[in-house]
């Protein structure tokens, strides 16, 4: 069955992805750490170069398939794919298996941010309370002022 948009992050999470072949835009390259899946990048431009090293050489989770950049690029052939990817889903090689836990480190750490008590749902919730008490009580129209609660904030169970 061909759809027209997926949910990839589900798709990701699903236990039964051993790896994710990506261009490396933010919203991928963020969505396969939160995932903890390992990475083939093939980043074609801008942010994309940038986020595959973070990928490859920060993260440790994945390894990069295209060669080269503007008028250098190196096209990369069949062949070439296929041994990559062949290596990439060889759960035998210490690397590999290194690289995957190493994505599955990465997704820790994510997940617990977005948490409750985590950074990112702390640096949140605590925007979302500026906001409210920015509607503090304006004597010309008796506004009262707004709290947030946590409760509003809701995360995927993944």
């Amino acid at each position: 069955m061909v759809v027209p948009w997926c949910d990839q992050l589900r798709v990701l999470c699903h236990p039964s992805v051993g790896g994710f072949w990506s261009h490396c835009g933010w919203n991928s390259t963020s969505e396969a750490a939160f995932a903890g899946v390992a990475v083939l990048t093939f980043p074609i431009f801008w942010d994309q170069v940038t986020n595959s090293k973070m990928v490859v050489e920060d993260w440790k989770m994945g390894w990069k398939v295209k060669r080269g950049l503007g008028d250098e690029e190196v096209l990369v052939g069949r062949e070439e794919i296929k041994e990559v990817v062949r290596r990439f889903m060889d759960e035998e090689r210490e690397e590999v298996r290194g690289m995957r836990r190493r994505a599955g480190e990465v997704s820790g750490i994510r997940r617990r941010a977005v948490g409750k008590g985590g950074s990112s749902y702390e640096h949140i919730e605590a925007f979302l309370n500026d906001l409210c008490q920015s509607n503090a009580r304006d004597p010309d129209n008796n506004r009262a002022r707004g709290k947030f609660s946590s409760s509003m904030l809701q995360y995927m169970n993944m």
